[in-house]
């Protein structure tokens, strides 16, 4: 057979033996080509009986990484004909080998399990995501996986779907040996197995567990416990089926379950994330080939929880951190929290011993900012307020050396006052870390007017050594997600003055039969402080620039004043018992106090519905003014943010999908609606205007582009 020079799998011989190699970068992920292109070798392979055995291999930096996601969007796409491919790899009577490394994902775990052997670099990971995108393995997965590693680890993976280390799996009997150069001890695993009958992993029976019958009954449990996400339960009844029914029959339930899923609105959304995730990082404008900025030594100012946090980030990624305070009290009392959190992580066996002291001596102290001389970037992490950070600001651009980043963390302060106080506004960006800023993976950029693009394009860089995922936002404020949440947090305490109680309004939004956050507003404020959020809203409306109303937020700040600041005084909107928040009549009385000093007329219940929409419909009524305003660059960026700091759930797609699968025209109605029921002095239910055409046109919010 002649292989054309654009293929992405061809058949080579390497003696008797045939080698079936994969080279699709940059992941070699399966996509239609490349079931076709497999079929097209495995042809030429079966037409020559001169070769002894087949080995499956990949070029590249890794075995196959899953599926080519944008084509289950495809019309008329199936997981048939590479479902087909491979019953042929399978169904060969010469022996087939697998030679894996790097991440054996999906698609590749699949192939690899159709393969009669399987040989594994000792650093290889396998697993089956798709659970992450409200699917099911389409390809056998659940029906070959716990025919080689039973029932419990079948479940385990393919219902968290987490990837296993290669020695786990090995152990788990889903591969076969591990070795250092696999693509050799398959080619020898497959010429020794050479006229034996091959092992089929279809033919196997599951293995037998002690707890198999609780594993199956968990799984069940589990699928009905969430019915918002449907893929638990169709996983859960072929795990049931590749235990009690043949192969045959449990691969027409896995193909039923697959082709169901694949329109659910669950799936819709997670695959929405997945796309929107990866495309937040790339910058409109932005040059490919910029040079970027070292960054090797980091500098921390403000080492409180925030600045803790963030030194624990950068420390982590392998980074040299100085970390600077006022006094040696300061500094010590912040060593102390990062120390803690450190041993913490070793206690819960997330880190050994030895990478925790490795991670304290990257971590030096001093109490003079020209400690920072000499870093490549330095995050200013003092208290949120102007006045501060600009004075830090200031100290900054004097001592730092030239071609430094500085990088201010605010989530609600102008960055170009900020920047232009440094004196050198081209090195100047905000990140706003999420708090806890160890583990949220979030990390909104903020690009200031003058910002060199060199800048923005180096802490983009870096965003991925630090393991976060980055939006970058236009300065505003609250950028992309407080300044949603501000009108979030708004209506919940304009709810609270009517009568509704915290827990009322919080259920509602926690509720997966309406939004389904982790948490709702007021647990959240609680949680992150009032004092915060009160200072923040004080200072926005001391300005001139935020809502002259007398009645905005007034529950909040009223909280504020009382030294109710949440979680950590043991009050806020809530009373707590250790972190459990209990119904509070204080809270209850204050808010019938302020609506009478406001006017607020008072009701007995506000409906579910009502509450569901003024939490939610401001929201995507803001993000509308976000993107016509060039805040985010696309919509997905907004979801992004929503989805990976505030706890909105990415099976709903983050508020933006979300108010496209309600539908525009219903939310612009709505909004419309309430401006007449509550009225609309302070021109709160204002629609925007590119909502309001898109909800004419009957556009998606999601599709809009600023050239569109």
């Amino acid at each position: 057979m002649t292989w054309e020079a654009d293929m992405t799998v061809k058949l080579v011989h390497d003696g008797t033996l045939g080698v079936l190699r994969i080279d699709h970068p940059p992941v070699n992920a399966i996509s239609p080509g490349v079931v076709r292109d497999m079929a097209a070798a495995l042809d030429a392979f079966e037409a020559d009986p001169g070769m002894t055995a087949l080995v499956i291999e990949c070029a590249g930096r890794t075995f196959v990484a899953g599926g080519d996601i944008a084509s289950f969007s495809q019309p008329g796409f199936s997981a048939a004909p590479f479902n087909e491919v491979l019953a042929r790899i399978e169904a060969q009577e010469r022996p087939v080998a697998a030679a894996l490394f790097g991440t054996v994902l999906g698609a590749g775990l699949e192939l690899a399990m159709a393969a009669h052997i399987r040989i594994a670099h000792p650093e290889t990971r396998l697993g089956l995501p798709e659970i992450s995108l409200g699917l099911i393995p389409g390809s056998l997965g659940t029906q070959r996986l716990p025919r080689l590693a039973g029932l419990g680890t079948g479940w385990q993976m393919i219902s968290t779907g987490k990837p296993l280390p290669a020695r786990e799996a090995l152990d788990a009997g889903i591969v076969d040996a591990l070795d250092d150069d696999p693509a050799r001890a398959a080619r020898e695993a497959a010429a020794a197995a050479a006229g034996r009958p091959p092992r089929r992993t279809r033919d196997l029976t599951v293995p037998a567990g002690d707890d198999d019958a609780t594993v199956l009954e968990t799984a069940k449990a589990e699928g009905e416990a969430k019915p918002h996400l449907p893929a638990l339960a169709a996983a859960a009844d072929c795990l049931a089926a590749a235990a009690g029914k043949p192969f045959d029959d449990g691969e027409r339930v896995e193909a039923e379950h697959f082709a169901r899923l694949l329109h659910t609105p669950a799936s819709r959304a997670l695959r929405h994330i997945f796309f929107a995730e990866r495309a937040a990082s790339k910058i409109p404008g932005l040059p490919s080939d910029l040079a970027l900025r070292k960054v090797e030594t980091v500098g921390i100012v403000g080492v409180g929880t925030m600045g803790a946090g963030i030194a624990l980030t950068f420390a982590r990624a392998g980074f040299s951190v100085t970390l600077v305070e006022t006094s040696m009290e300061a500094l010590e009392r912040g060593q102390g929290t990062i120390r803690r959190t450190i041993e913490t992580s070793v206690q819960r066996g997330r880190m050994s011993e030895a990478e925790a002291e490795a991670q304290l001596a990257r971590m030096t102290g001093a109490t003079d900012i020209a400690a920072l001389a000499k870093a490549d970037l330095v995050v200013e992490a003092v208290f949120e307020d102007m006045g501060l950070k600009l004075d830090v600001a200031a100290k900054l651009g004097q001592t730092m050396k030239p071609g430094a980043i500085i990088a201010t963390n605010t989530s609600t302060l102008d960055v170009n006052r900020i920047a232009e106080a440094t004196g050198r506004p081209q090195d100047v960006l905000g990140t706003h870390f999420f708090s806890p800023a160890h583990i949220m993976h979030l990390l909104e950029v903020v690009r200031g007017q003058q910002t060199d693009p060199a800048v923005l394009a180096t802490v983009m860089a870096l965003t991925k050594r630090i393991g976060k995922v980055p939006v970058v936002s236009g300065v505003c404020y609250g950028f992309i997600g407080n300044r949603m949440a501000e009108v979030y947090m708004r209506e919940s305490e304009a709810m609270q003055l009517e009568g509704a109680t915290p827990a009322q309004i919080d259920g509602v939004a926690e509720d997966p039969a309406w939004i389904g956050m982790a948490m709702g507003p007021s647990r959240m404020l609680d949680m992150a402080g009032v004092d915060v959020g009160a200072r923040t809203v004080i200072e926005w409306v001391d300005s001139g620039a935020g809502p002259q109303d007398p009645a905005y937020r007034a529950l909040c700040r009223a909280l504020y004043a009382k030294g109710r600041h949440g979680q950590k005084t043991g009050s806020g909107y809530y009373v707590y018992e250790g972190r459990k928040p209990l119904h509070s009549e204080e809270t209850v009385a204050l808010a019938a106090r302020l609506a009478t000093e406001h006017g607020v007329a008072r009701r007995n219940a506000l409906p579910a519905r009502e509450i569901f929409e003024r939490l939610l419909y401001p929201m995507v009524n803001e993000a509308a003014a976000i993107l016509a305003e060039g805040i985010a660059y696309r919509p997905g960026d907004i979801d992004v943010v929503w989805t990976r700091g505030y706890g909105f759930p990415a099976w709903r797609g983050g508020p933006v999908f979300m108010a496209d699968e309600i539908g525009l025209a219903e939310i612009v109605a709505r909004l419309d609606h309430h401006a007449e029921a509550l009225g609309n002095a302070s021109g709160y239910w204002t629609v925007t205007p590119l909502l309001r055409e898109l909800a004419e046109q009957g556009r998606r919010l999601s599709d809009w582009r600023p050239e569109a």
